[in-house]
């Protein structure tokens, strides 16, 4: 959905309207969830960073939004993320849904727990 982008604004900022207040939520939670956190495009997406490190992706796409990796683990959270599942490690939410912003916190600060 976005063209390339430098930086994690420049990657909003391509995007529909509608789409860049779901993303500058999912940015904005991030953070909440992940204090600290850092941002770069990684891959063409945007990714928040703990340590230096890559710790997750979201994206935009034509009809969704993209959250990745996911973690391991905690079988209440597996439950919870179930109904999003779409492939290995990727969450997939419909723009045409609300968006479940709360999950993506707890994803968040799941892989961050994992991180150590």
């Amino acid at each position: 959905m976005a063209t390339r982008a430098a930086t994690v604004d420049e990657y909003i900022g391509s995007c529909p309207g509608d789409v860049q207040e779901i993303l500058r939520e999912i940015r904005r939670r991030l953070h909440d969830a992940v204090p600290g956190a850092g941002e770069v495009i990684s891959y063409g997406i945007p990714a928040m960073t703990l340590g230096g490190k890559q710790l997750i992706y979201f994206a935009a796409w034509k009809t969704h939004i993209s959250v990745y990796p996911l973690p391991a683990g905690d079988a209440t959270l597996q439950r919870d993320i179930a109904p999003y599942l779409a492939g290995k490690g990727t969450l997939r939410f419909r723009l045409s849904k609300p968006v479940p912003y709360q999950l993506i916190e707890r994803v968040a600060t799941a892989l961050a727990a994992q991180r150590g």
